[in-house]
């Protein structure tokens, strides 16, 4: 599938996504580039509804990178178990606070490169930061994007950091950040994992999913 077969219909489909979703942004809380970044952490394998649940408490508990990197590991995973894989979190949280105390002076940096280097935030995670909070134009790619792109036929791969690049290459740079943010909304809302309103879609005509209607 070769970027100029894409390029009408993707047009088309982000016209039509940012019809739909003209106010969509992220659904974590958050105040803070810190407490996004904690929060995304949180989110993986876990909805942002059951995360939101969790971290005005955490959030108060530890309001700054020192806060994370010494906090009692027992404490912390008592207030992220509903999240899922607990330990890893709590492990991860306290670990990239301590990369962010010895290596950003406490501040989560703004580059790519700096923060996949912390413990526990892959491209995604980096990339929510780049696109939320700092507003840079930015692709981070979840299982809703993962999914979206493939039904939507905007690219064959289904590697998360291939799908990104791809999309990269098809879609305007100024409107990363919203696509990725609206496929996301539509995810939820529609296009769901096991069972996709594709009667109720309003992208149905461009949109190549054997199973829509």
């Amino acid at each position: 599938m070769s970027s100029q077969a894409v390029a009408p219909r993707a047009v088309r489909l982000v016209a039509g996504l940012k019809a739909l979703y003209p106010n969509a942004d992220c659904e974590l809380r958050h105040k803070s580039a810190l407490e996004l970044l904690v929060a995304t952490i949180l989110s993986a394998q876990c909805t942002d509804q059951r995360v939101n649940m969790v971290t005005p408490a955490l959030f108060a508990k530890y309001p700054t990178a020192n806060d994370y990197a010494t906090a009692d590991p027992a404490q912390l995973q008592e207030l992220v178990h509903s999240t899922g894989f607990f330990r890893n979190k709590a492990k991860a949280i306290i670990g990239l606070a301590g990369a962010l105390l010895e290596k950003h002076r406490g501040e989560v940096p703004d580059a790519m490169d700096d923060l996949v280097k912390l413990p526990g935030v892959g491209r995604k995670t980096a990339n929510v930061l780049l696109s939320v909070w700092f507003r840079r134009p930015a692709i981070p790619v979840d299982t809703h994007v993962q999914r979206l792109a493939g039904r939507l036929g905007l690219t064959k791969e289904s590697d998360p950091v291939k799908i990104e690049f791809a999309l990269r290459k098809i879609l305007p740079e100024e409107d990363w950040s919203a696509v990725a943010t609206a496929l996301i909304w539509h995810g939820r809302r529609v296009c769901s994992a096991r069972n996709p309103q594709c009667d109720a879609c309003a992208l149905r005509r461009d949109c190549p999913f054997p199973k829509r209607l």
